[in-house]
């Protein structure tokens, strides 16, 4: 393995897993309290979105480790599409 790709192994990126989403217009985003509750566009029972750069990488279930919440990898894409999410790289090889 060259120096290149030892390095970019090593970096460090978000991964966000995403319970959904759902647009809003400004005025309602402003009106925003604590208290308030958002319905967000996916069902209680799909699937999470396991995201990198703001690219899905996989799916997934919530699951609960100890106090905090984890998530049971259902699905992931290939490594090649992964590493593309990562670092906008795509090479051939």
């Amino acid at each position: 393995m060259n120096a290149e790709a030892k390095t970019i192994l090593r970096l460090e990126v978000p991964l966000i897993v995403q319970l959904g989403a759902r647009t809003m217009h400004i005025k309602e985003v402003l009106s925003l309290a604590p208290g308030a509750i958002l319905e967000l566009t996916k069902t209680a029972e799909e699937e999470l979105d396991v995201m990198v750069n703001n690219r899905r990488i996989g799916a997934g279930i919530a699951v609960k480790i100890g106090e905090n919440f984890g998530i049971r990898i259902t699905a992931i894409g290939p490594a090649r599409e992964r590493l593309q999410a990562a670092t906008g790289v795509l090479r051939d090889g």
